[in-house]
């Protein structure tokens, strides 16, 4: 096992909403990324992963608040740091976020050397603006975008060069952990390939030491990631690797949502393509019990009443469902439910 470059340990984030509503949008989530490695998420809009996104650089603001648990980046916990303190000396330098439509965060009125003199500022390094620009011309360069970039304005850039100075601009301190959020959405292929190409070489490199990417489209993970982590209703229910969790998916949420996909590097898949029935709970109120369970095809009685807890399985795999993976596997086999709870071993 490698260095933990982030370790979450029970982490529980919630939104309150006008009406003091608590919406509880990440639930006891434990995750670990390790130096060089990266992990991708995935799951149905409304999932949670945008909000542990948002939760995981430790830095909260209404509606989003801290309930509990710890974020460990590096060995430094930076759970419950006051805020002034988390955005001087962690965001940018220790955890890097990348947001949905981040292409559309870039003022324009500025030019793209000023965003990057800013983050210098707001950390508090001295450097001249002459050492600042030699900076962010070299690493520009090795990230494969031209000098000219610096001296434009947004306005000026296609949606894939804004999306790549944006993450160059990030990642200017050289993060530890480096979070996107959908970097790729909304852009045409070519400029995704450029944009997945350019991720990488900040691993490459040693710019990045891990990764966390968010995305909806699956076959993306299987060619980007080492991990990939399932997300349903505010929780993980599977971890496993990016091979694993895409040919060999076991709780019934991430195998119905990866038997919605197809991969074609691998060749086409044989299997009929299916569709996940209902939509997710809600978390204002969370089910008693599993919180899949009134989607669940396998479901039976006590699903609905008692919560699965995440139970570990092969190595380095984890899922959560009452079933044990051989009931699970051979259900799936059988194309059959199981009838009673002694069903469950």
């Amino acid at each position: 096992m490698g260095k933990p470059m982030l370790e979450v340990k029970h982490l529980k984030t919630k939104y309150v909403t006008r009406f003091h509503e608590d919406v509880y949008a990440v639930d006891d989530v434990s995750l670990v990324v390790e130096e060089g490695k990266s992990l991708g998420i995935a799951g149905e809009s409304g999932c949670g992963k945008s909000t542990l996104a948002l939760s995981l650089m430790g830095y909260y603001f209404a509606p989003l608040h801290y309930i509990s648990g710890d974020i460990i980046v590096d060995g430094k916990n930076i759970s419950g740091m006051n805020p002034d303190d988390v955005r001087k000396t962690v965001l940018g330098s220790d955890v890097a976020y990348i947001p949905q439509a981040a292409m559309n965060a870039l003022n324009p009125t500025q030019k793209i050397i000023r965003f990057i003199e800013d983050v210098f500022q707001a950390h508090g390094i001295k450097m001249t603006k002459k050492e600042i620009y030699d900076m962010a011309r070299e690493r520009f360069a090795e990230l494969g975008l031209p000098e000219e970039v610096l001296q434009k304005h947004a306005v000026e850039l296609s949606g894939g060069m804004k999306q790549r100075t944006v993450i160059a601009i990030s990642t200017i301190l050289s993060p530890k952990v480096l979070i996107a959020d959908e970097p790729s959405s909304a852009l045409d292929v070519t400029s995704q390939k450029m944009v997945i190409r350019m991720m990488r070489q900040l691993m490459e490199k040693g710019y990045i030491k891990s990764m966390i990417f968010i995305t909806h489209e699956l076959p993306l993970l299987y060619n980007v990631t080492d991990d990939i982590m399932v997300m349903y209703a505010g929780q993980i229910v599977e971890w496993g690797t990016a091979k694993e969790m895409v040919f060999d998916p076991i709780h019934p949420y991430a195998k119905g949502l990866m038997g919605s996909i197809i991969v074609p590097e691998e060749g086409m898949k044989t299997h009929a393509l299916t569709a996940l029935k209902g939509t997710p709970p809600n978390l204002k109120n969370p089910p008693k019990g599993c919180r899949f369970a009134d989607r669940c095809p396998y479901a039976v009685p006590t699903c609905q009443a008692l919560a699965p807890e995440p139970k570990e399985f092969e190595e380095h795999r984890m899922y959560r469902c009452l079933m044990s993976v051989r009931k699970l596997r051979e259900v799936y086999e059988n194309g059959t439910r199981p009838e009673f709870e002694t069903e469950f071993d």
